[in-house]
């Protein structure tokens, strides 16, 4: 490479900081987290802008935060294994 070239990746990074957990979450977006390198709450990393990892940051939006771009909490976790609840208390009769 040369050094024009290293220079202009070097200045296309994205910082992306990881908000909300991924305990619950479905696996394929667990899954997208781990593939963007975060490995905890709070941790911040320096992605390369491309559109590949545009993608995966915009699949995982409502955890992740990029600089530049506001990030919104979600107000009920739409993203989380949902499962049924147990009948057995109303089967009781209690």
């Amino acid at each position: 490479m040369t050094a024009a070239r290293k220079a202009s990746t070097a200045e296309k990074t994205l910082k992306a900081t990881l908000m909300k957990s991924t305990i619950g979450a479905k696996p394929v977006l667990r899954a997208t987290v781990e593939s963007l390198g975060f490995r905890r709450l709070n941790q911040t990393r320096e992605l390369p802008d491309n559109p590949a990892v545009r993608g995966m940051l915009k699949a995982v939006a409502f955890l992740v935060a990029v600089d530049g771009e506001p990030y919104v909490r979600p107000k009920r976790s739409r993203y989380k294994i949902w499962r049924s609840r147990s009948d057995k208390k109303h089967q009781r009769g209690n």
